[in-house]
């Protein structure tokens, strides 16, 4: 096989943490040379510049490109993120672009990927939450070439959109790699290093749902309020910056000043795993409380229709966002234990990906796609 170079794309801090691991198992690998694109919230200082997050691994290949535009301008953002990839693609000339998820610009990567006639490889395709995220997730899907899933229920639902089921490969989702690695740090460091001092404490973390605009200020005040009536400790982390996110800012300007809140723009996603894993329990819609935290035992309250049908767990309290009910959810909480859940992968996803890598039929896939009929 000859040499490859493969080019991962980034505009996240949470889909960084997804494939994190996969650079990693290519780094090293001489028959591969790895390119990262960072872009997204990676380089807005308002959500914590996470570029020095990419940066501190030591990737030999880092480019970055400011993409952002405003957060009621995501088509614009997505427009600009197609130009400045494209620019770099053009450059670099790669034999595979690496997408993940449902943001704009993981569907950037895929536009600029099949109409340049490159392999587009999509991690996490298949799944289903319900908002804008799903549509995007969807057509990322249906414009790349390879398909890495999380689990065989992911891969029936790429089946039934017409992929072909040779263009898949179940690797589980790469963050459980880092979830059970012996790198993460004790949590008497992490506290340290972002003072927090509190015994006991909860995670929150609250996004903007772009489909239910029109209600995010409200929902936002209801979510903070509900925090502030408890008698809990918090950990907060911004939200991304997709539309609405400025109304959950202006809604944590509630907090400052409360001993019970530590407020970050962004954690290292190391240390917020092992913040997750020692925590009372998750609050918010972040992915994390029904993807990471099941996987730890930690219960989540998750909060409205962000993550909606994304996973079933004993551990996953759902409720609508309302005031009374979310602290109804904090204060009756069950504690419940289960055994660890696979439902997402054994934690090595990067190893499976790097084994499809290394076969000779995945470069051979066929540029044009072909859509299998499900009947």
């Amino acid at each position: 096989m000859a040499y490859k170079k493969i080019v991962f794309l980034t505009g996240t801090r949470a889909d960084f943490g997804k494939i994190k691991a996969l650079i990693n198992s290519v780094e090293d690998h001489s028959g591969f040379e790895p390119y990262i694109f960072v872009t997204g919230m990676h380089l807005l200082e308002a959500y914590g510049y996470t570029l020095i997050e990419v940066e501190r691994c030591g990737f030999k290949n880092i480019s970055t490109f400011h993409n952002h535009t405003d957060e009621a301008t995501m088509d614009l953002t997505l427009a600009k993120t197609i130009n400045g990839f494209s620019k770099y693609v053009k450059g670099i000339q790669p034999d595979l672009i690496v997408v993940h998820g449902d943001r704009v610009e993981a569907l950037a990567g895929a536009i600029v990927g099949s109409l340049n006639n490159i392999l587009v490889a999509h991690i996490e395709g298949g799944e289903i939450s319900g908002t804008i995220d799903e549509l995007i997730r969807h057509s990322v899907s249906k414009l790349s070439h390879i398909h890495y899933t999380s689990n065989e229920e992911a891969k029936k639902r790429l089946m039934q959109m017409g992929e072909l089921e040779q263009s898949i490969f179940t690797i589980g989702s790469p963050d459980v790699d880092i979830m059970f690695s012996n790198d993460l740090p004790a949590l008497d460091k992490v506290k340290q290093y972002y003072q927090i001092d509190f015994d006991s404490y909860a995670l929150a973390m609250y996004h903007p749902v772009t489909t239910e605009i029109d209600s995010i200020e409200d929902r936002a005040n209801q979510f903070v309020d509900a925090l502030i009536e408890s008698d809990k400790n918090y950990v907060v982390i911004y939200p991304n910056n997709d539309l609405g996110s400025k109304h959950i800012l202006k809604a944590y300007e509630k907090l400052q000043g409360n001993s019970r809140f530590k407020i970050f723009p962004s954690v290292r996603f190391e240390y917020f795993l092992t913040l997750l894993k020692n925590s009372a329990f998750i609050i918010g819609n972040s992915s994390a409380g029904v993807r990471e935290a099941p996987y730890y035992g930690i219960t989540t309250i998750n909060i409205g229709n962000r993550q909606l049908n994304r996973a079933n767990s004993s551990k996953i309290i759902n409720v609508q966002c309302d005031k009374s009910l979310i602290e109804k959810a904090i204060t009756n909480k069950p504690k419940t234990s289960e055994k660890r859940t696979k439902t997402f992968g054994s934690g090595n996803s990067a190893q499976l990906f790097l084994n499809s890598l290394e076969m000779s039929k995945v470069w051979s896939i066929n540029h044009q796609k072909q859509f299998k009929d499900a009947y």
